[in-house]
């Protein structure tokens, strides 16, 4: 299984579909075949594993990653793909999320194969946890971003802001980009800096396929408008809502959103509980004055206090890179959630700095 989940770990992290390995075994325990998910239209795990066994085999163990298939999308059902070679029995990480596509082992035990769940299946929700989260609640998993001083400008007083950050840090939120579905900022940033909003290195789009531009509110972009151009396709949502936003988005399939700003969209995310995730970039560099990084949370005392579990700090360049969780509300008197949560000891110890 840790075999299986190393290939699924090669799949696109992208995309409407989860990540995926399979192993498949001989009636001796002998690996005969290895197979993962490369992404949306192309062979599931098993069928992969499947198609690479050197000839038909008897007393076949598949071991996969996620409860196999049972219905018809872009691919046939890995079920009947199962069934239809003979494979004795099948043991699962993970049961699938997914309403459309689970019940794959009731399937597999009522023809008659040997299924067991449950084997590392914390290491496969690791694997496939926004995915998961973006399923089960209906919505894609959104990622909060941005950049600031050390005071917490994200720019000048006369509006400039290129750049705040270091080079290795603007390098590194690309990779971010990469790492999600679409990119989103509403109208007021669209208008005011022109981005393109694309995957770049050193200056030039990367191969491959870019993630969705999107543009949250009413205003019109310019025909002139960077985001209009051919590099990556664009999504204009004529909404201020973000749960109406993030439901369109859903329906097509869309299942990580990187939340760019500017700070006025981020907060209206944020006070409505659609963040999942926060990514700060933080400068040691001071401006005194000039917008702040981020808008108005809805924080109007302590008790109010937006309080995050910190789950990384990386040295990016001359910058810092955290990443931190929201907690949930703390009841009044339940004492002070940076010392009582749970998750914030949990998570001190993955806690890291690149010296």
């Amino acid at each position: 299984m840790r075999r299986a989940l190393e290939l699924a770990a090669r799949g696109r992290a992208t995309g409407p579909n989860p990540r995926v390995g399979c192993v498949l075994l001989d009636a001796d325990g002998t690996v005969s075949a290895e197979g993962f998910h490369a992404g949306a239209g192309t062979p599931h795990a098993e069928v992969a594993a499947l198609t690479a066994l050197a000839g038909p085999e008897t007393g076949l163990t598949a071991v996969v990653t996620l409860e196999p298939c049972s219905h018809t999308g872009r691919t046939p059902p890995c079920t009947q793909a199962l069934l239809a070679a003979g494979v004795a029995r099948v043991v699962v990480a993970a049961d699938d999320p997914n309403p459309q596509a689970a019940g794959g082992a009731a399937v597999l035990r009522a023809a008659g194969v040997d299924v067991e769940t449950g084997l590392l299946a914390a290491e496969s929700g690791a694997l496939n946890e926004r995915w998961t989260a973006a399923v089960r609640r209906g919505r894609p998993w959104v990622t909060w971003k941005w950049a600031s001083t050390l005071d917490g400008r994200s720019a000048a007083a006369d509006g400039s802001s290129r750049w705040i950050t270091s080079a290795a840090a603007r390098a590194d939120v690309h990779r971010l980009r990469a790492a999600h579905d679409a990119v989103l900022v509403g109208t007021g940033t669209a208008l005011a800096d022109d981005p393109a909003l694309t995957v770049r290195a050193d200056g030039t789009e990367v191969a491959g396929e870019q993630p969705l531009r999107v543009v949250l509110g009413h205003r019109e972009l310019p025909p002139h408008a960077r985001l209009r151009d051919a590099r990556a396709p664009l999504r204009q949502l004529r909404t201020h809502d973000p749960h109406e936003a993030l439901a369109a988005l859903a329906a097509e399939e869309v299942r990580t959103v990187l939340l760019e700003g500017g700070p006025t969209v981020a907060a209206a995310f944020w006070r409505a509980g659609l963040v999942d995730e926060v990514v700060c970039y933080l400068a040691p560099a001071l401006l005194g004055a000039g917008p702040l990084a981020v808008g108005d949370l809805g924080v109007t005392g302590m008790p109010d206090i937006a309080r995050l579990a910190l789950r990384d700090v990386v040295r990016v360049g001359d910058d810092v890179r955290l990443t931190a969780r929201p907690l949930p509300p703390v009841a009044p008197g339940a004492g002070d959630p940076t010392t009582t949560h749970p998750a914030v000891h949990q998570e001190a110890s993955s806690v890291h700095r690149d010296r």
